[in-house]
């Protein structure tokens, strides 16, 4: 089994199930950001994390092998047309070279890790309208100069 077959069946057993990603990653014990990264194929699990998952939706062991195995971190190269994703790409295209300016002002010449990395989305009631909120912590690696 692949990796997109294997996020077929966890698509489809996931629905059937009718719980969220909280709930399934409450079941596994992972942060929610992980497991659901993982389940589209851009991350692996654990052979215990995997197992347990597999277990909560009833899936197949080959699901549990693909879940464990490393993946390819590719995607399509060109701007996305679902509005969720293709905000992301319009606030990177907007406050893309805002965030690096202000990480290399306070932290030097360097990145934030994406494989250390934490990511949080919460709902933030408002009068105004429903806000996203979206918390990312990742560790800062500075460039070296030998």
């Amino acid at each position: 089994m692949n990796k997109l077959e294997m996020t077929e069946a966890i698509m489809t057993a996931k629905s059937k199930s009718g719980m969220g990603w909280e709930d399934l990653a409450g079941k596994v014990g992972l942060a929610p950001v992980f497991l659901t990264s993982a389940c589209l194929g851009m991350n692996s699990l654990k052979a215990e994390a995997a197992d347990k998952l597999i277990d909560v939706l009833g899936l197949p062991g080959v699901v549990s092998t693909a879940l464990q195995q490393y993946p390819h971190k590719r995607w399509d190269q060109a701007v996305p047309t679902d509005p969720v994703i293709y905000r992301w790409y319009e606030i990177v295209g907007v406050y893309g070279e805002t965030i690096k300016e202000l990480i290399h002002e306070k932290f030097g010449d360097g990145i934030m890790s994406a494989i250390d990395f934490s990511m949080d989305i919460d709902k933030e009631e408002n009068p105004a309208g429903d806000r996203v909120r979206v918390t990312m912590s990742g560790k800062f690696l500075p460039y070296k100069s030998w």
